[in-house]
């Protein structure tokens, strides 16, 4: 079975060299291959997750070579639910994709690139979920990137163009400064294998030690967006097509998580930076949600909102404990989901009224019923309304912090209590002129007789029911988190996966 661990960057890739050789003819066949692709690496996600939640760790020494010498994938608890949620997400988007017809007559965006490069993006996150050694996950953040690079510039409109020039400069200066970390390390301590580095970190002078982890974490943090290091994401997502910035806001920034969460419970554990992550997790929540509230398009208030949550996830890693990590793995989780969800209803919102300012929406209520279904649910969801899943993770990261105490820790549970109600001010607030209010005199009348397409439509309404299956089956995915968070805490269990007759040393 640990062949499996593999698929899911094999599968992507060779559905992406097959698209390529077809070329832009055969547009059923295309989109059938990427359908297949994508639900087969969302069942073989699914088949390591059970593998790794009942037998530990998956690991797979990629030709033979044992680690530290060659590439080692491994799929823990938190990989391998990671790897599953995101495959769902991208699974969904897809479908979305072929409603809005963005690969193939939207003239602003060209055939034959979208659904290769998308296929490419998947398999650049798995790599990086999979990835053993910290040069194999600047491999899997590389591919992940250069696959954005051509997806958020797509038809090379000048919009898209600015906002991903920002974007591109800004990832380059994050990846070089993640090489840079990879070479202190490797420098200091002769390998890039995580589970080795894990034993010759802790043997490290503590300078060179805080240097490779101020480093490390400053590069994830850029790639998350976590305050001050933000302010490029709300200029950058909303101007790329919907399918592209939905995938970005629900996936791209987790990758920078999930980076923070391997440095912090493998690599550098004991909670060294724990202030100044907690005091970034405050300003990023508050920042993002005072940024939200005065937006008036919908897309760039979604894009704070973004921020303003990573600011929850970072406070769980901050914690540095059991409570605070399954919390954090919790939320991240729910927030994947809701996040790509509410940027592809921002797509129908645009579609059926005609724009996504809020000064030029009104009365889809009535016109656009359904739309207002698929927005209400996740956006209450977001908002953290019981009993829905964002109610269950805040819960749970607030109880994390009120049990662990102190001055520092107490204002951030405050804080994240005020940056849900302002959140889920900012969302009521969509609704309201978006839904509620009278249409604008001047809205186009061709926007008020589009018609929805029915792909574009069951993309969403399936990420609102995997949303929703969250809260039906809240304890059991909460104590699947549990467990990840206690194997995360216990960097043993890695190790010894991956070095089964010692020699991590």
């Amino acid at each position: 079975m640990n062949a499996l661990v593999p698929l899911p960057v094999l599968l992507p890739v060779l559905a992406a060299g097959v698209k390529i050789l077809i070329g832009p003819r055969r547009p059923v066949l295309k989109r059938a291959i990427s359908i297949v692709a994508l639900a087969a690496v969302l069942g073989v996600a699914v088949a390591l997750l059970v593998r790794a939640d009942r037998y530990g760790p998956q690991v797979v020494r990629l030709g033979g070579w044992p680690a530290p010498v060659g590439i080692t994938l491994v799929a823990d608890r938190l990989s391998a639910v990671m790897l599953a949620v995101s495959s769902a997400v991208t699974l969904c988007v897809m479908v979305y994709a072929f409603g809005q017809d963005v690969a193939e007559r939207d003239r602003d965006t060209p055939l034959s690139v979208f659904h290769p490069t998308y296929l490419l993006l998947t398999a650049g996150v798995c790599d990086a979920f999979l990835a053993g050694d910290l040069f194999n996950l600047f491999v899997g953040f590389e591919m992940m990137l250069m696959a954005s690079y051509v997806l958020v510039t797509l038809g090379g409109t000048m919009a898209r163009v600015r906002a991903g020039t920002t974007y591109i400069v800004v990832a380059l200066l994050s990846s070089m400064l993640f090489l840079v970390a990879i070479a202190v390390l490797y420098a200091a301590t002769g390998t890039v294998n995580m589970a080795q580095l894990s034993w010759r970190i802790a043997e490290l002078p503590g300078p060179v030690a805080r240097i490779a982890e101020v480093t490390l974490l400053t590069a994830f943090a850029v790639k998350a967006a976590v305050f001050p290091l933000s302010m490029w994401l709300p200029d950058s997502y909303p101007s790329a097509p919907t399918p592209v910035s939905a995938v970005f806001a629900g996936l791209l920034t987790k990758i920078g998580v999930y980076g923070v969460i391997r440095a912090e419970t493998l690599l550098f554990p004991g909670g060294h930076l724990r202030r100044v992550l907690l005091v970034a997790a405050l300003l990023s929540m508050l920042v993002g949600v005072l940024g939200a509230m005065v937006q008036i398009d919908v897309r760039r208030l979604l894009s704070f909102t973004l921020v303003s949550h990573i600011g929850y996830m970072i406070f769980g890693v901050a914690l540095d404990s059991a409570a605070g990590l399954a919390a954090t793995v919790f939320y991240v989780l729910h927030h994947i989901t809701i996040q790509t969800t509410l940027f592809l209803v921002a797509g129908l919102i645009d579609r059926r009224g005609g724009a996504t300012s809020l000064a030029r929406l009104g009365g889809l209520a009535r016109t656009a019923p359904l739309v207002g279904v698929l927005f209400f649910v996740p956006a209450m969801n977001l908002g953290g309304i019981p009993p829905l899943s964002g109610f269950l993770g805040k819960l749970g990261l607030l109880r994390a912090g009120l049990a662990q105490g102190g001055p520092l820790v107490d204002v951030l549970v405050a804080g994240a209590a005020v940056t849900s109600l302002l959140t889920l001010y900012s969302l009521v607030k969509v609704w309201n002129q978006a839904f509620w209010s009278a249409p604008p005199d001047d809205l186009p009348q061709g926007a008020r007789a589009a018609r929805l397409p029915v792909a574009m439509v069951a993309g969403s309404a399936a990420l609102v029911v995997l949303s929703l299956a969250y809260t039906a089956a809240g304890g059991p995915l909460y104590a699947l988190c549990e467990r990840a968070a206690a194997e995360l805490l216990n960097p043993q269990t890695y190790t010894r996966a991956v070095f089964p007759s010692g020699g991590a040393t």
